[in-house]
């Protein structure tokens, strides 16, 4: 059976080491499952070690996330003017992001209906083009502050390209800065200002403000210039459950797309797509040279290898929706030893067991 296996000691460390490169309170972002880490296990150690602020995306993660985080602090990072999301944002005690007109007004009528005063996050779009007043809407920002059941307790922008360590960064940090120095003059304190996320973090310095933005970079995959201290975690890992010798000129797996030339010793493994195995590049990056790179890499064909007993071996044929087939060739691989294979957490089914270690 297949799990996701990660090394406990070395994501308690990744925390130390972010801790230290923050300098200021860390906001630990555990959407997408914890960002494939599991939402209980990975928010529940986080919460072990000192990070008392969250955030999420979904409104739905709430409920589970609140089990894990007690009474701290939850952002959600997501401007909604949807009566039911604002209800269930404020039925958790969350705090709301206003990034529109629309959304203030939305989270201040629920707010009402429930009684209660509602916490908030401005959010202010320096180029993401998603949520948030753009620096020009300035007087509708300030509109936001005067509704009677909002109060604001922050600030936040996002930046898009800070895996690229690129000059846009800087200047989207001083957009902001500015956008809420004019706020700031017409309302009073606007509260924790926070823009950096894992790569600006570790691309960029003095981009801290009061607090940071952090997911990736506890899981060590996170996009950086150059070196960086972080332990990169996380295995999908499963044992060998058949090994048998083929023949010259077998055919493996569906579509018959690789046939044997000599004979051929093999291994079966128990993960496939539906794991998250075989669906997406290794390298988690978003660059356009990182995108062309992985196209060509499929157009060649090339090898994907796992790893048995820690030594590397290729897969052939297509990979399974629960299997995949590697050639072992020369070795001896026998059933029940273990497998792995490095891929994005993000990719893994959010049904695969995850293992702490």
């Amino acid at each position: 059976m297949s799990r996701f296996v990660i090394d406990k000691e070395k994501l308690v460390e990744n925390i130390r080491i972010i801790k230290k490169k923050a300098g200021v309170p860390i906001i630990a972002v555990v959407k997408g499952n914890g960002y494939g880490f599991g939402m209980k296990e990975f928010s529940a150690l986080l919460y072990e070690n000192g990070i008392k602020l969250f955030a999420v995306t979904e409104v739905s993660d709430l409920a589970e996330l609140r089990q894990s985080v007690g009474e701290s602090e939850i952002l959600v990072l997501r401007s909604t003017a949807v009566k039911e999301e604002c209800l269930e944002i404020l039925k958790h005690n969350a705090i709301a992001v206003i990034g529109s007109l629309d959304a203030a007004q939305a989270i201040n009528d629920a707010a009402r209906e429930l009684g209660v005063m509602a916490k908030c996050n401005l959010k202010i779009d320096t180029g993401m083009g998603r949520y948030g007043f753009l620096p020009s809407q300035v007087e509708d920002a300030i509109k936001c502050y005067e509704y009677e059941n909002l109060e604001f307790i922050g600030a936040y922008t996002h930046f898009p390209c800070a895996f690229t360590g690129n000059n846009a960064t800087k200047a989207q940090l001083e957009v902001f800065k500015d956008t809420m120095k004019k706020i700031e003059e017409s309302v009073g304190k606007v509260g924790v200002l926070h823009c950096a996320n894992s790569p600006a973090l570790f691309n960029y310095s003095d981009i801290s403000l009061d607090a940071v933005r952090i997911g990736s970079a506890f899981t060590g995959r996170i996009i950086t210039n150059g070196k960086n201290e972080l332990n990169r975690i996380g295995m999908l890992e499963a044992e060998v459950i058949e090994t048998k010798t083929l023949p010259a000129g077998y055919s493996i797996s569906y579509g018959s797309t690789y046939t044997t030339k000599h004979e051929t010793k093999i291994a079966v493994v128990p993960f496939g797509h539906y794991d998250g195995f075989g669906l997406c590049p290794q390298r988690e990056d978003y660059s356009v040279r990182s995108v062309f790179s992985t196209l060509k890499s499929f157009l060649k064909k090339e090898k994907i290898f796992i790893k048995i007993n820690g030594k590397a071996y290729p897969i052939i044929g297509a990979i399974g929706l629960d299997h995949c087939t590697v050639d072992i060739t020369g070795s001896d691989v026998k059933t029940g030893d273990i497998a792995q294979a490095d891929i994005s957490p993000l990719y893994v089914n959010p049904r695969i067991e995850r293992v702490y270690k």
